[in-house]
C-alpha cells in the first residue's frame, strides 16, 4: 500500500480514508459513489446536492438526503419548478435541511431549466456528452483532480441554460459521482465498477 491513500478494511477491501470509517460513507461509496445515473430526476438530484454541498462536508449533505427529498418532492423537476416564494420560506424554516435561500432558489430555479431543456436533448444526455476521452487514474489524493476542461465547459454550458451554483469544481464533482468520470483510487475495490471506464 506505499504510495496510496487506500485503507483495507475488515473485509479485506480497499478503499479511500474517507469511506473507510464512517458506515453511511462506506455504503455510499460501495454502492452509489461514482455509478452511472441516467435518469432526469436523479440527474436533478445529484445536481442540487453538489450544489448544496458547496462548503460544507458530504457527510452533511448526505445525513439529510432523506430530509432533502422529502422538502424538495423527490426532486421531481416538475413539482419543484412549480414551487412559490411560500415553498421558499417553508424551506428556509426547514431545519431538516441546508437552509440557505440562495441555495433553496438556485435548485428552484435549476428544475426549471431542466424542464426546458426537454426541448433539446434532456439534462441526462447534456451532461453525459462532456464525458472526457478519458478518465484520470489517481493512486493518491494529491493525484486526484478537482477541475477538469471538461468540468469548466459543461459549467460553462449549464449557465447558459440557465443553471445557477454550477461552477467547475462542483460540475466535476457531480461528475464524479455520477460516473462520467473515474476518480477512484486505483487500488481501490470499486476502480472500474461503473462499466464507463473498463479499460481504464
Amino acid at each position: 500500500m506505499a504510495g496510496t491513500d487506500t485503507v483495507v478494511g475488515e473485509d479485506g477491501l480497499a478503499r479511500p480514508v474517507w469511506a473507510s470509517v464512517d458506515p453511511m460513507l462506506r455504503d455510499y461509496y460501495d454502492t452509489e459513489w461514482g455509478m452511472p445515473v441516467r435518469d432526469e430526476r436523479g440527474m436533478f438530484e445529484r445536481i442540487s446536492l453538489e450544489a448544496f454541498q458547496s462548503g460544507l462536508s458530504w457527510a452533511t449533505i448526505l445525513r439529510k438526503r432523506p430530509a432533502f427529498r422529502e422538502a424538495f418532492a423527490d426532486f421531481d423537476p416538475d413539482a419543484v419548478a412549480a414551487f412559490t416564494e411560500a415553498d421558499t420560506e417553508r424551506l428556509m424554516a426547514d431545519a431538516g435541511i441546508v437552509r440557505n435561500r440562495r441555495k433553496i432558489e438556485a435548485t428552484i430555479t435549476n428544475a426549471r431549466a431542466t424542464v426546458d431543456l426537454r426541448n433539446e436533448e434532456g439534462l441526462v444526455d447534456f451532461v453525459w456528452s462532456f464525458r472526457p476521452e478519458r478518465t484520470p487514474a489517481p493512486r493518491t489524493y494529491a493525484e486526484v483532480p478537482t477541475t477538469s476542461p471538461e468540468s469548466v465547459a459543461l459549467s460553462k454550458a449549464l449557465r447558459k441554460k440557465g443553471f445557477v451554483f454550477v461552477g467547475p469544481t462542483t460540475m466535476f464533482a457531480l461528475m464524479e459521482a455520477v460516473g462520467i468520470v473515474d476518480t477512484h483510487l486505483v487500488d481501490s475495490h470499486r476502480r472500474g465498477s461503473s462499466g464507463v471506464w473498463t479499460t481504464a
